[in-house]
């Protein structure tokens, strides 16, 4: 892959220099053209960036400097956008809208299957942003995988997988859409990568939906950043004795906009949602599914005790409508609709 002078010397500077990411900063600053770093270039620095730039093209990777032509002008923006990013995939994503979906690693079954649909939908008009974690990283990556319009950042370098049990889905990713990251293709993921990986999720997007978060979710760090940078903030409003919702409703306290489906989302942005296909319904899914949405989440009993039906019958008439991706089990044999 072809780079210019400028991209050349920031990427020596920031991946074969040895300095940390204030020093790399620091050096830009002094120089107005950037281009110019690689005027001091010696014979050992040439080689060691060739060496570094063939490695990259041997694994299929890309490097994204903040001079770049296709470098995200969103991201550009913040206070603190990276130097230098590392991409594997699809890299005519960044040119496109972006929106952050994320959740915290807790999320209900409820809050897994909304947000999944919510997200496939929003990916006909953006690209989806998101982290690789449990929950509701992984709600909003089954979402926008089908569509391709997903990219992924990672707390951690390409060659790396956090957490490690997701190997076969980041594969996929990089195969239908976007991996980024902005450490060098071996580091691993630090405490403090997170923090700042969150920043790139909000920094890339017009906005971010928060599925789930507990008093100190990641999700709510994504967040803040956006709400810092003027991007909306969009959450699922929550049960007040829900743990796994306490952060969402802390954030409808402070502004963020209520989401219950797409048309919440769509609504900020004047784009009209596409309509859906009427779901046709027994009688039996009718009943229930209209207690599910008047009483909450309720036990497969209960449900069939107030819809005077047999367990058996209920039984059967839930799982069509989950099928339907109307309701949704969750843990002890428990219902709610979505």
């Amino acid at each position: 892959m072809d780079y210019s002078r400028e991209e050349r010397a920031i990427i020596w500077l920031c991946a074969c220099s040895g300095r940390d990411y204030r020093a790399c900063a620091a050096a830009l600053r002094e120089v107005r053209d950037p281009g110019l770093l690689s005027e001091a270039f010696t014979t050992r620095a040439e080689k060691e960036l060739g060496e570094f730039l063939a490695a990259l093209d041997r694994r299929g990777y890309f490097a994204l400097t903040v001079v770049s032509d296709d470098y995200p002008e969103s991201l550009r923006a913040i206070p603190d956008p990276p130097l230098l990013l590392f991409g594997a995939g699809n890299r005519a994503l960044l040119g496109k809208r972006k929106f952050c979906v994320v959740g915290s690693r807790i999320t209900p079954p409820w809050a897994e299957r909304l947000g999944r649909d919510i997200a496939a939908e929003l990916s006909s008009e953006f690209v989806i942003v998101t982290g690789l974690a449990e929950g509701g990283d992984c709600a909003a990556v089954a979402g926008a995988m089908e569509s391709g319009n997903l990219i992924c950042v990672l707390p951690c370098g390409l060659d790396k997988c956090y957490p490690a049990a997701h190997e076969s889905l980041k594969r996929r990713i990089r195969e239908r859409g976007l991996l980024l990251s902005e450490y060098l293709p071996s580091e691993n993921a630090a405490k403090y990568s997170f923090h700042a990986r969150n920043r790139l999720l909000a920094g890339l997007s017009e906005g971010v939906l928060v599925l789930s978060a507990g008093e100190r979710s990641g999700a709510l760090i994504t967040a803040d950043r956006a709400a810092e940078y003027g991007r909306d903030v969009f959450a699922f409003p929550y049960n007040p004795n829900a743990a796994q919702g306490a952060g969402c409703n802390d954030l409808l306290k402070r502004g963020a906009y209520v989401t219950t489906c797409v048309g919440d989302v769509f609504a900020c942005y004047g784009i009209a949602p596409k309509p859906k296909k009427r779901v046709e319904l027994t009688p039996e899914e009718e009943r229930l599914l209209a207690i599910l949405r008047e009483k909450g989440e309720m036990h497969a009993a209960e449900l069939a005790a107030a819809a005077g039906m047999k367990v058996h019958e209920a039984a059967a008439a839930l799982s069509s409508l989950e099928i339907k991706d109307l309701a949704v089990k969750s843990g002890g044999n428990r219902y709610a609709a979505i």
